[in-house]
């Protein structure tokens, strides 16, 4: 990761004032490099999304006009939504259902959308939208006048950094109020874009230093979550049929640095009779297994008990775990949802924010905070103790599931609801004149 963050610094190097995409593209890369860094602070990563704003959304101020929005407070709203990810993308378990249970009296939904390929799953969200708006072919000073012409009053950034954004449009300040919610995880250091739309636990006291967006917290969770149900069939504890404790991170490889590797080797430690299931794309590879397999064995970890690479569904491979590990400094996402949804618990360490409280994100939105560490000594200290709880784990694989499907985390009218509130409030600070 290292040597990656200094290529890309070097890189830009090159041309420092330049706007091209290909800058922009490198630029990006490093942002998204730095939010999974170990060792970094958070105020030298956002030092770094800021001089991101100062190099490619400056120079763009001069291009933003005056609205001609009507400024009515209780119209209704044209709410466009900007994204690749109006195909089978992960984003479907969080994104479809608020644009399904949306008041469609209270917003008329735009998709903004350039998905790499369309199939059934965009087809869908064709449906569930007002108006269905292809951007690829659209550069982006285009696009920009497109979200003009159309009247948008809320503009929501979906991506972030991530594969396909239109960030530069937001940077062009298109629509009255805009925000960024849901796939990056983080402040999109544009100080173009209003807001970053989130929950109380993903924050900290003091942390609106770290974000170029006004943090907006919303009254209950910051997503809601529809599972993939056709696989999703709940089965026993494994450790019934193995007698071991199995813990598992379906996570990407670069989340699992050397703080977390020391943490879970901590853990397999204190625990002979268990075993660590680590499953996902980047482990197809046998010498990336061995590699990773390599840094436990350091500690004395004894490879019979690494179980390392990549089976699909995630579904299957959660059968086989007792109890989930979360990563930091740069916590994982969807795997933890779905973990809850098999019946598995996980333990997650608070981090910086925001990238980092996802875990305490969930957590307490399913009522169970008692697995939020705020150290790493704790954070092994509660793995341990739950995988000695053994009727606890019992109880958990039969009834977390319910849990969570009585929770705020599945309750979809009510997250669109506060949505909507978030979206309206928003709205009317802008009309009066408290946001330009």
């Amino acid at each position: 990761m290292d040597a990656a963050i200094e290529a890309y610094i070097k890189a830009l190097s090159f041309k420092q004032d330049s706007l091209s995409s290909f800058n922009r593209k490198i630029y990006t890369n490093l942002l998204f490099c730095l939010n999974y860094h170990p060792d970094l602070t958070p105020g030298v990563i956002y030092n770094a999304y800021h001089e991101f704003d100062l190099r490619f959304t400056a120079p763009l101020k001069a291009t933003w006009k005056k609205f001609e929005n009507a400024r009515v407070p209780g119209r209704r709203l044209k709410v466009g939504y900007v994204t690749q990810a109006f195909y089978n993308h992960v984003c479907k378990y969080f994104l479809l259902p608020l644009i399904e249970a949306h008041d469609k009296d209270q917003v008329e939904v735009y998709a903004y959308a350039n998905p790499p390929f369309e199939d059934e799953v965009t087809a869908y969200y064709k449906k569930q939208v007002d108006h269905w708006v292809p951007t690829r072919d659209l550069t982006d000073e285009a696009l920009a006048e497109r979200i003009r012409a159309d009247g948008i009053d809320v503009l929501v950034d979906v991506a972030g950094h991530t594969n396909g954004n239109r960030l530069p449009v937001f940077a062009r300040k298109p629509a009255p109020v805009s925000l960024h919610w849901l796939e990056y995880g983080y402040t999109t250091g544009l100080s173009a874009i209003d807001y970053y739309l989130t929950d109380k636990p993903t924050i900290t006291d003091n942390c609106a230093h770290l974000f170029s967006e006004k943090v907006w917290c919303l009254d209950g969770p910051a997503y809601v979550y529809r599972p993939d149900t056709r696989r999703a069939e709940l089965t026993p504890s494994p450790f019934e049929k193995t007698g071991l404790i199995t813990f598992g991170s379906l996570s990407r490889s670069t989340r699992i640095n050397h703080r977390v590797v020391r943490v879970w080797a901590t853990i397999l430690d204190a625990m002979p009779n268990s075993q660590l299931i680590i499953n996902s794309g980047d482990f197809k590879d046998p010498q990336v297994q061995e590699e990773m397999a390599s840094r436990f064995m350091r500690y004395g970890i004894d490879r019979s008990r690494l179980h390392i690479g990549f089976s699909t569904p995630s579904w299957e491979v959660l059968k086989h775990i007792d109890i989930s590990l979360d990563c930091f400094p740069h916590n994982s996402g969807t795997t933890l949802l779905e973990s809850l949804y098999m019946g598995i618990p996980f333990i997650s360490l608070a981090d910086r924010p925001s990238v980092g409280r996802i875990g305490a994100s969930i957590l307490t939105a399913i009522g169970h905070e008692e697995w939020q560490a705020y150290t790493e000594d704790e954070y092994a200290q509660k793995a341990i103790i739950l995988a000695h709880d053994l009727d606890g784990l019992r109880s958990l694989r039969a009834g977390l599931r319910q849990e969570m499907e009585q929770s705020l985390l599945m309750n979809e009218p009510a997250f669109a609801r506060s949505v909507e509130k978030a979206y309206r409030q928003m709205w009317q600070i802008y009309c009066e004149g408290q946001e330009e």
